[in-house]
């Protein structure tokens, strides 16, 4: 019987780590992840996982190790080579262009989508508008997606934060990306705010085979929707499994989910 080919991962991290001076932010850090597969990176503050995020966007360069998207070695790409390949990303604090409208946050990740040169943005030509109203068309087909339909021309930084991590999360989408880091999204919503991203998520990876890579520090949501989880500890894993497997793990328990006093 023939063997079934092992597909390629689409995040594939081998022995991957940093060194500023003599600290070891993380260290030896091994993961993959397959298509639409969402898996958890969970640990104390300080443990090394936006470090992680970091280095997989290209803002830090490993000092050992190697990193993997689609079979593609990543090291030494530059942050916009690593977003056109197809990894986006959202962030612990909200980065959007809050001056900006809600539908130009999303236009300004299509920027490599416009196919006009400069003299046809100049001269607003025939292509300049065919274009613009594809892409505006493209931006509020997102927007409808993250449940934000009709906020287009408001200022971003006037949307309620909730609706701001979701704006993130469209904005991130608009790249194409085949691989989405959430950096605590669920961080200062309340519990519909946080059921509602929960379905978006599911959804955006069910539509259009998105993998995901979360950290998150709301507990409930981990283990309610990652299929596996890795947890760090002083930039060094210390435990990797399924949601079940890491909540009865005793090394987890003592040092991130909290040993109970005896």
């Amino acid at each position: 019987m023939e063997q079934l080919e092992k597909k390629t991962p689409v995040l594939l991290a081998e022995n991957l780590g940093i060194q500023f001076g003599g600290l070891k932010a993380v260290n030896g850090f091994d993961l993959e992840i397959g298509e639409a597969e969402l898996v958890g990176l969970i640990g104390p503050n300080g443990a090394g996982k936006t470090t992680i995020f970091n280095l997989i966007t290209g803002v830090y360069r490993p000092t050992e190790g190697s990193f993997y998207l689609n079979g593609e070695r990543m090291n030494g790409k530059k942050t916009h080579q690593i977003v056109e390949a197809g990894i986006a990303r959202t962030f612990q604090n909200i980065r959007l262009f809050k001056k900006m409208s809600v539908i130009d946050n999303i236009k300004c990740a299509m920027n490599t989508k416009g196919a006009y040169s400069l003299f046809h943005a100049v001269f607003r030509t025939p292509k300049y508008w065919e274009q613009e109203t594809n892409l505006t068309k493209r931006a509020k087909e997102l927007l409808e997606m993250v449940h934000l339909t009709g906020t287009e021309d408001l200022q971003a930084g006037n949307l309620p934060y909730g609706q701001q991590r979701r704006l993130e999360i469209a904005r991130a989408l608009a790249t194409n990306m085949k691989l989405l880091l959430l950096d605590e999204p669920a961080a200062g919503m309340n519990p519909t705010e946080t059921e509602e991203l929960l379905e978006i998520i599911n959804y955006i990876r069910r539509e259009f085979g998105i993998s995901v890579l979360l950290i998150e520090h709301d507990m409930s949501l981990v283990m309610k929707i990652c299929e596996r989880i890795k947890v760090l500890d002083f930039g060094t894993t210390i435990a990797s499994g399924t949601p079940e497997e890491i909540a009865a793990n005793e090394r987890v328990i003592e040092a991130y989910l909290g040993k109970e006093e005896e």
